[in-house]
């Protein structure tokens, strides 16, 4: 009878050690396989192509998980220059770096001043046993604002001056865009009937200036934060407007002209005339083809109005 005791003690002692040891190994074994990977990868959640302006700074994040003891380095793809490993800039150019906060996965190169000659590939690469490297996209563009319409316009006395104002291939809203008279930034306080409406999302800016007079009269220019400015010549006129005008939208009572300048080459009188006047050159046109109409009709009058 103790001898059976003695075998059951020894068989429930076995038996626990074992459940034990087996325990132990299905714990490693399932941390083991709980990890996605056991050498490093490339986290894909990041952008791969990238828009940045000319002057502002363009950033390249690259996330890499379980890196362990390996390095991170960029590497220009055109000419397979490395320009960063770890933190540590290998290129001249001291326009590229690579940030990283310890303890994160992500390693970020960041151009400053990026010029359209640097749009192209980038890659991100760790230091495997065979590498591994994931591409990134840069587009540097020239962002220009452009002001909707001809680049001259001539307004009547007493009516709105209204400018709207377009920042294109812009790939980040501005941060503002300010409206210059000559030099100078629009003055809201100086007179009233001034208002500036900007929309970032769309990049829009209009300008509007109630009730123009001579004195509006100038050259606007358009300067968004990010872009290259744009400009347009306004003339406010006097008196009743020339038939070579044509009228522009109701609301604001514009007219355009055509902003190619007659080119004064002419030595004569009327050629002297003409550049004394200073006008647009299909305005003039239009003004002398009213006058000669004139005078035909009032030649043919006396017979009326049939040739002898």
């Amino acid at each position: 009878m103790e001898t059976r005791i003695g075998l059951l003690g020894l068989f429930f002692y076995y038996f626990v050690v074992i459940a034990t040891v087996l325990n132990i190994i299905s714990g490693e074994v399932q941390s083991y396989w709980e990890q996605p990977f056991a050498q490093p990868y490339f986290d894909n959640s990041t952008k791969r192509e990238v828009t940045a302006t000319v002057g502002q700074s363009a950033l390249l994040h690259c996330r890499v998980r379980n890196l362990g003891d390996r390095a991170v380095s960029w590497i220009r793809k055109r000419d397979l220059h490395i320009l960063t490993v770890g933190i540590l800039t290998y290129t001249n150019d001291q326009r590229f770096q690579s940030l990283h906060t310890e303890g994160s996965d992500e390693w970020t190169l960041r151009i400053t001043s990026p010029q359209p000659r640097d749009s192209g590939t980038y890659e991100c690469q760790v230091s495997t046993e065979p590498k591994i490297s994931q591409a990134f996209r840069l587009n540097v563009v020239v962002s220009k604002a452009k002001i909707l319409g001809n680049s001259e316009l001539f307004i009547k006395s007493g009516s709105d001056i209204n400018l709207t104002c377009v920042a294109l291939q812009s790939p980040a809203p501005p941060s503002f865009i300010y409206w210059y008279k000559g030099g100078r930034v629009v003055n809201y306080s100086q007179r009233g009937g001034i208002s500036v409406l900007t929309e970032r999302q769309t990049k829009t800016s209009k300008l509007v200036i109630a009730r123009a007079m001579p004195s509006d009269s100038g050259n606007y220019t358009c300067s968004p934060s990010s872009s290259d400015s744009a400009s347009v010549v306004v003339h406010v006129i006097n008196g009743e407007q020339p038939a070579a005008m044509q009228h522009g939208n109701s609301s604001a009572n514009s007219v355009l002209i055509n902003n190619r300048r007659f080119s004064h080459r002419g030595h004569g009188p009327l050629d002297r005339w003409l550049a004394g006047m200073g006008g647009s050159k299909n305005l003039i046109l239009s003004l002398a083809s009213s006058a000669l109409c004139w005078l035909v009709k009032s030649i043919r009058s006396p017979f009326g109005g049939h040739g002898r």
